[in-house]
């Protein structure tokens, strides 16, 4: 996905055209505490080497080189100082997050919230055919047409409204600084979408490969900011 993602915005101009974004979570006179969000992208799975576009609930398993990137990142990432952790509800997610969860003690939250944007008649397609199709959509969100629909899936709407409502449960649950474990377009469309500082560019320069991750500070009443971007972690 992070391939297609770069061939993608390259080919279309996202990364260098002239895109506002804006906080659509955004509202005046919030008492609302800030949070500290890290999105995750699972570590490789069957999906992955499999080269084709798979966003079926519940999904492949890691293979074994993921599981190994989980483990690593686990290590990374211990020192985070997590009070929560959630998972989308697809396998990949969930078999990522179990060695952070379990380093740090914490119970892993399944949010449905968090899962991949829907290919609907794109399913099963080649990811290095993307372009032309499961992402054309997609792109057409980052410059504002969120009515633009996948074929069979959600428009931009729905996707935002989707991940906006996961984030205020979490904010329900009171979780200050939350591990997020969710997936490569998810998170970047939707980091895209609602940092007031987003860099667009990042899109084609610096896609989120497996086990990447985005942190932003803010709150879903008042908008996010991302503070780390990365995109090409070293995971084995």
């Amino acid at each position: 996905m992070a391939t297609a993602v770069a061939a993608t915005t390259a080919t279309t101009g996202v990364a260098s055209a002239d895109i506002g974004f804006g906080n659509s979570g955004s509202s005046s006179g919030s008492s609302a505490g800030e949070m500290v969000i890290t999105l995750v992208r699972h570590a490789e799975s069957l999906g992955n080497t499999s080269g084709l576009i798979d966003t079926k609930v519940p999904g492949p398993d890691l293979t074994a080189r993921g599981r190994t990137q989980a483990d690593n990142l686990a290590t990374q990432l211990a020192d985070k100082n997590y009070d929560c952790a959630f998972a989308s509800n697809m396998v990949r997610t969930e078999q990522t997050a179990a060695p952070t969860v379990a380093k740090r003690n914490l119970s892993l939250n399944v949010q449905p919230g968090f899962r991949e944007i829907e290919a609907g008649e794109y399913e099963g397609t080649p990811e290095a055919q993307a372009m032309s199709g499961y992402l054309q959509a997609p792109i057409k969100w980052l410059s504002g047409d969120l009515n633009a629909r996948i074929p069979g899936s959600i428009d931009g709407n729905e996707f935002d409204g989707r991940v906006d409502q996961a984030l205020l449960e979490v904010q329900r649950r009171n979780c200050a600084n939350p591990v997020i474990f969710s997936h490569g377009g998810t998170i970047m469309f939707w980091a895209m979408m609602n940092a007031s500082n987003a860099d667009k560019s990042k899109l084609g320069t610096d896609p989120m490969r497996n086990g990447g991750r985005v942190v932003l500070k803010g709150n879903p009443q008042k908008g996010w900011t991302i503070v780390e971007w990365v995109g090409h972690p070293d995971l084995g």
